[in-house]
């Protein structure tokens, strides 16, 4: 059963723990369709999709929006949904690596700069021992062309991974998961940006006690300023006065239908 979602900001996030989340994925794997994702949003998804439709849209027509960011599960609280946690895209990907050692899933890597797919295949498969890893590919920069697409799809299809895992940043995460929809026989794709990174050692990660705060952004800001302070510095204010009006009444936030 699929839990209650909330409309933060006219996008649907399921109101669910990293627990309910793996078990969610883990009965898709069982039902076998193919062709779901899940979208791991955080303040930044929801603010990139508030300025484009389309991307919003591509938020709703997931299989799942789950809340990357505690800015998320608190609003999910504030409207008595306590059993909302944060769902990590690194602890994410780590719960079910554990499982598909378990259980023989198969595993796909998509995404990164040259060969960071490649290298977080191997120490997953060193981490969990008995993981099956099938196959890893880092895209070129921007968009494939038609002939890359239908190249990769076609080795992707051969191999028909339970989970494809896709490392890109967002919305380019977002956008290639939805472009994948419909033409790919992997069962569940799950875009989780920054934990290609994260787990081969090329970014470090914010310790416990930050995430938990709130304020992983702060962390990654100091460590990456340059890259990171236009998004932080706009998203942070405008997504703080959009809940507020949310919380207040002063404007509304629609959801797209399916």
């Amino acid at each position: 059963m699929t839990p209650e979602f909330i409309n933060i900001l006219g996008t649907r996030v399921l109101a669910i723990n990293l627990t309910d989340a793996v078990t969610l994925i883990q009965d898709w794997i069982q039902i076998g369709r193919v062709g779901r994702y899940v979208c791991v949003t955080g303040v930044h998804g929801i603010m990139e999709g508030l300025r484009d439709p389309s991307i919003q849209s591509i938020h709703n027509r997931a299989d799942a929006v789950v809340p990357d960011g505690m800015p998320l599960s608190w609003f999910g609280w504030w409207y008595g949904h306590r059993e909302m946690d944060r769902v990590y895209g690194p602890d994410l990907m780590l719960a079910m690596m554990k499982l598909s050692a378990e259980k023989g899933y198969t595993n796909y890597f998509y995404g990164g700069k040259d060969g960071v797919a490649e290298e977080l295949g191997s120490r997953m498969a060193e981490r969990f021992p008995g993981l099956m890893v099938v196959g890893a590919y880092s895209p070129p920069f921007g968009p494939l062309s038609p002939p890359e697409e239908a190249s990769i799809l076609t080795e992707i299809n051969a191999l028909k991974p339970d989970l494809l895992w896709i490392g890109m940043s967002t919305p380019k995460q977002e956008i290639q998961m939805a472009a994948f929809s419909g033409k790919v026989e992997a069962k569940v794709m799950l875009g989780v940006g920054a934990a290609f990174d994260f787990h081969t050692g090329r970014v470090c990660q914010a310790p416990r006690w930050i995430q938990r705060a709130g304020c992983e952004w702060l962390f990654r800001l100091c460590r990456e300023p340059r890259r990171l302070v236009k998004r932080y510095l706009r998203n942070n204010p405008l997504f703080l006065m959009h809940i507020l009006m949310q919380m207040t009444g002063l404007r509304s936030y629609p959801v797209e239908k399916r």
